[in-house]
């Protein structure tokens, strides 16, 4: 580790894992990218590797200071050990993100022709998928490996699709030897560390792999999903996507935004604003004019007329029925409202008027 460069906290790492770890935001603060992806996209490890990073985070913390302590316990591992043992923990990691990368390229191929194009013949990404999740989670830490071995081995064993129809199976059985093959034959010791990577790059990275695992499950649920509808009929989500774009709800909204920018062009947007506010009704003075029965032109003696009308026709103590009582309690307490509402709003805008007639 250079000498320059800022050592890691333990503390900023617990905080890190305190409030993003189920996004592996404690695992990027400690320089393990490919770990925090892998947590990322299975929100948290499937919450159990989230909860386990509790114990190892002080582990990956002297890990990423490089600290003499810790290498030189890792030195004497390599010595006693020319490759990294058997691990039940990352064996089981590789074949769950074997498993779901492929099952999520499954999902993702579009069943039906889009376009023209039968893409069943991506078929064949799939052992890909499981060779490179398996690869993954073996080249996380001081552990590393070569593809090439566990790529063979997940395509060869992609064959017994054709002697197992259940997809579970064979994906299985092709899981199992890619993870078997890494960690029999291509594992082994990061003897020297990475290179080190700007912020930016990294940040690049991840992005660019987010953004092609998010297009996998769109386009699982895309061109694959359904909906139910009232009758029970399953429908395709694209069709329904579509059949959305030509609806008489869309088409109005549509037109609804395009007349409300064609009014701001000429009006400008603070006007659309001051409509919006005014629509929203703050103070409640529209509400309360429709309480009362009355009008924005009405006086403040009308106002108070039909106050005291509509306050004794709703009195609770006119009503002898208890359930007919509350009813007329929660009337009663409105129409005061209102009218509370109304008399202050009158008396704000007369002090205005006489203030801005005194001004001129």
């Amino acid at each position: 580790m250079h000498a320059s460069a800022p050592r890691k906290s333990i503390v900023w790492a617990y905080v890190w894992w305190l409030f993003g770890g189920i996004f592996g935001l404690h695992l990027f603060y400690l320089e393990r990218d490919a770990h925090a992806f892998l947590t990322w996209s299975t929100l948290g490890g499937y919450g159990l590797g989230w909860l386990a990073d509790v114990t190892k985070i002080p582990r990956y913390v002297r890990d990423c200071n490089d600290d003499p302590k810790f290498l030189e316990e890792l030195g004497e591992r390599m010595r006693k050990n020319r490759k990294p043992p058997f691990s039940t923990s990352r064996f089981i990691s590789a074949v769950m993100v074997g498993y779901l990368w492929g099952q999520l390229v499954i999902m993702a191929i579009p069943e039906d022709e889009v376009w023209g194009f039968n893409w069943k013949i991506f078929h064949w990404v799939i052992p890909f998928a499981v060779a490179l999740g398996v690869w993954v989670v073996g080249n996380i830490g001081r552990e590393k490996g070569k593809p090439w071995l566990t790529i063979f081995a997940s395509y060869s064993s992609y064959l017994t699709r054709w002697y197992f129809p259940d997809e579970n199976i064979w994906l299985t059985v092709m899981v199992f030897c890619a993870a078997l093959t890494f960690d029999t034959f291509s594992k082994e010791w990061r003897r020297t560390p990475r290179k080190k990577k700007t912020f930016i790059r990294r940040i690049t990275v991840l992005i660019i792999c987010a953004m092609l695992y998010v297009a996998l499950w769109s386009s699982y649920f895309y061109f694959n999903g359904k909906i139910t509808d009232a009758n029970g009929d399953e429908i395709p989500v694209h069709e329904a996507i579509h059949h959305f774009f030509t609806s008489p709800w869309w088409t109005d909204l549509k037109q609804s935004l395009y007349d409300t920018y064609q009014y701001a062009q000429h009006h400008g947007w603070y006007e659309i604003w001051r409509q919006i506010i005014e629509l929203s009704d703050p103070q409640g003075e529209q509400n309360s004019y429709k309480v009362l029965g009355v009008g924005p032109s009405s006086s403040q003696s009308e106002i108070t007329a039909k106050w005291r009308a509509l306050s004794r026709e709703w009195h609770p103590d006119k009503v002898k029925d208890p359930e007919q009582r509350q009813a007329a309690q929660d009337k009663f307490m409105e129409i005061q409202q209102a009218y509370e509402i109304l008399s202050n709003i009158k008396s704000k805008r007369k002090r205005k008027n006489k203030k801005s007639v005194a001004n001129d």
